[in-house]
């Protein structure tokens, strides 16, 4: 299998076990867990440089279980306009008082190829582990986050859950 392959087949092997219909009752949603669809809204390089593509066309899809645990992958535009993958999985703590909640995700990304390869820590083989913390506020099943890119940009997501 080719390195390009690598991660989306990593995500198949992640998320098709876990496939299955969900009922329509909101009301065990949160008791059982949900499915959490997002995309990418803006995007801020802390350093703005030319170079830097700030639309990176992300879409993710996630499994979060009722304990927290959560688990997914995503594919978007990099920094410099290559597509990269990322399969992760983490923990989401939940505000008992608000609609909000502290995300921290870890996993490998692959995608920062050719001169870029360099631009991410450990890359050394093409695929790089990675630490992505995320603060997140939800109002029923619509949700949005603040992810923290390493030390070089910040993204807004927004997304739905089922």
């Amino acid at each position: 299998m080719g390195k390009p392959l690598l991660i989306p087949a990593l995500c198949l092997f992640i998320l098709a076990p876990t496939a299955r219909a969900q009922s329509a009752d909101a009301s065990s949603t949160s008791d059982r867990g949900f499915w959490y669809l997002q995309a990418s809204v803006f995007t801020r390089h802390f350093s703005p440089n030319p170079e830097h593509n700030d639309h990176q066309d992300l879409i993710g899809l996630e499994r979060n279980e009722a304990s927290g645990f959560i688990y997914g992958a995503a594919t978007f535009r990099n920094s410099f306009s290559q597509r990269s993958y990322y399969a992760y999985a983490g923990k989401r703590f939940e505000s008992a008082d608000y609609p909000l909640y502290l995300k921290v995700t870890g996993g490998l990304l692959q995608g920062y190829t050719g001169q870029y390869r360099d631009k991410i820590p450990l890359n050394h083989l093409g695929v790089a582990p990675v630490i992505i913390p995320s603060l997140g506020v939800h109002y029923g099943p619509v949700a949005t986050e603040v992810v923290l890119l390493g030390f070089n940009a910040a993204m807004l997501t927004a997304g739905v859950r089922f």
